[in-house]
């Protein structure tokens, strides 16, 4: 079965069709105006031959002799020569000829039309006369002296002869014709050529279906997918690419300084996060090529927002786990302690070391309980007091801490509570013992105050200026998202962030957040 034929050849073959008939069509009305154009030209030499004869002194001399065709048979013969035209006829008033090219015909009455040449005025016409069809004119012949009409002059060419000539111009007409064709086939075949190269030589059906497939998977994709050609301008967005970037569906497609600066960026970009508004994307940056060559920059972008909410709560729960975990080992331990002392009978000491640990555990809560009420909150700084003690990190709760009601969105606040924790227990764990958090969280002047400080090991001035910025960590990659995230809380809620070096040493992050009215 043959190959159906392909978008570049099937415009190939239109086009050449196309030039084809143009070229045939201009052709044809070249000729026909050359045709045209000869004929008007002759009837104008015919013209200005006959009227140079009508005003010859000579001629009207010759018509007032006995016998004028003596003198104006040759005179005219040798005009026809002289000018190339078929025939010069000199006759009377009542049409007789004086002169002809056939000298049967001298005398012969003049066959054509004379009547407005001898009103004074004159006649040009194509008419069949007895040498054959000719273009001839009839100009009237005046005497010098009273201005009477003596005698007709007539001039013509025959049609055949303007018909050999517009042949012998046929071969020139040709080959501007076929100089034509090959330059607009050459042209039409470089078009193709260059069509067939960017179609790869696929036809009309096989593109429509492949548009088709493209749209509805592009549109149906659940990944963002953002186009760039190789000058940098982005050539499409399917629709999650829009909506994570929120990019208006009709707008035009301004990409965010995130996404714009990984475009640019030469590196390969393999699963990295980006923060755009509320949303945490894993983008991934790839250049497309054909052939060698680089045909521009395709980027995906998927929603991780909700995942790393996910992997935040069970990071935190894996974390309270084994804290537990830990805990349930250290009071199984304690349990077999104080079963011991009471079997050896020293119950007094078992009950003090018993209620002891009890006394500490109750002091943390109703601590946090009575200065958060809310629970989420409450939650999870007992969540990470546990972990703190596992890591064994001192974690405090200040005590002028004071947050009544709900306030703020409890998911803005564990955000930027958790991760300012997450984040001092990660400066603190390669400190010397010991290893100390402290947390406030506090209602003040319409805002809420959340400051954290640890006795790590601090952070230089340029490292704090740029310890918010996506990416940016002292850990290494997989880092950097924590206080973007605290960024973003703080900027949605018009607040200020700031992070400075503590007095004894260490770092100090506070974060104000306006409660909305």
């Amino acid at each position: 079965m043959s190959r159906r034929w392909s978008i570049a050849r099937q415009l190939f073959a239109l086009q050449v069709l196309v030039v084809t008939l143009l070229v045939a069509v201009g052709t044809t009305g070249a000729v026909l105006l050359a045709g045209r154009d000869a004929q008007k030209t002759a009837e104008a030499e015919v013209m200005a031959v006959a009227r140079t004869i009508a005003q010859s002194s000579e001629v009207a001399r010759a018509l007032r002799a006995p016998d004028p065709s003596i003198t104006l048979q040759p005179y005219a013969e040798a005009v026809r020569n002289e000018t190339g035209t078929d025939f010069v006829v000199v006759m009377a008033p009542d049409r007789t000829r004086y002169s002809h090219p056939t000298r049967e015909l001298i005398g012969q009455p003049f066959a054509g039309t004379v009547d407005e040449a001898l009103r004074g005025g004159w006649v040009i016409e194509e008419y069949p006369g007895s040498l054959g069809t000719s273009i001839r004119t009839v100009v009237p012949i005046h005497d010098p002296a009273s201005g009477t009409i003596i005698g007709l002059v007539s001039v013509g060419i025959k049609t055949d002869t303007i018909n050999q000539e517009l042949i012998r111009q046929l071969p020139a007409v040709g080959g501007a014709t076929a100089v034509a064709l090959l330059l607009a086939a050459f042209g039409s075949w470089l078009l193709s050529r260059r069509l067939r190269r960017q179609t790869h030589g696929l036809g009309p059906a096989e593109m429509t279906r492949m548009y088709e497939y493209y749209d509805a998977v592009l549109h149906a994709v659940r990944e963002g997918l953002v186009v760039v050609d190789r000058d940098g301008r982005v050539t499409l967005i399917n629709d999650e690419g829009r909506r994570l970037l929120g990019v208006e569906a009709d707008g035009p497609a301004d990409l965010p300084p995130e996404v714009a600066g990984l475009i640019t960026e030469r590196r390969p970009t393999v699963d990295e996060p980006v923060l755009i508004g509320d949303r945490v994307l894993v983008a991934s940056r790839r250049e497309t090529r054909f052939d060698g060559r680089v045909l521009g920059t395709v980027l995906t972008l998927r929603d991780h927002t909700e995942l790393r909410s996910l992997t935040g709560e069970l990071d935190s729960v894996r974390g309270l786990t084994e804290a537990l975990r830990a805990q349930a080992h250290e009071a199984a331990n304690r349990l077999h302690t104080v079963l011991t002392m009471v079997e050896l009978g020293r119950a007094d000491e078992a009950i003090a070391l018993a209620t002891a640990e009890l006394a500490v555990a109750q002091q943390l809560t109703d601590q946090v309980v009575g200065a958060v009420e809310e629970p989420a909150l409450a939650a999870l700084l007992l969540g990470k007091s546990a972990q703190a003690g596992e890591r064994g990190v001192e974690l405090t709760i200040d005590g002028e801490s004071r947050l009544t009601g709900s306030l703020l969105r409890g998911r803005d606040l564990i955000t930027v509570v958790g991760n300012l924790i997450d984040n001092a227990l990660e400066a603190v764990a390669e400190t010397p013992l010991p290893r100390r958090v402290g947390v406030l969280v506090r209602e003040e002047d319409g805002e809420v105050l959340v400051r954290v400080r640890d006795n790590g090991p601090g952070l230089s001035p340029d490292q704090a200026a740029s310890a918010f910025r996506r990416g940016w960590s002292t850990k290494g990659d997989g880092h950097g998202i924590g206080l973007s995230l605290v960024r973003q809380v703080a900027q949605r809620y018009g607040g200020s962030y700031d992070i400075h070096t503590a007095a004894g040493g260490g770092a100090v992050i506070s974060v104000r957040l306006p409660v909305p009215a």
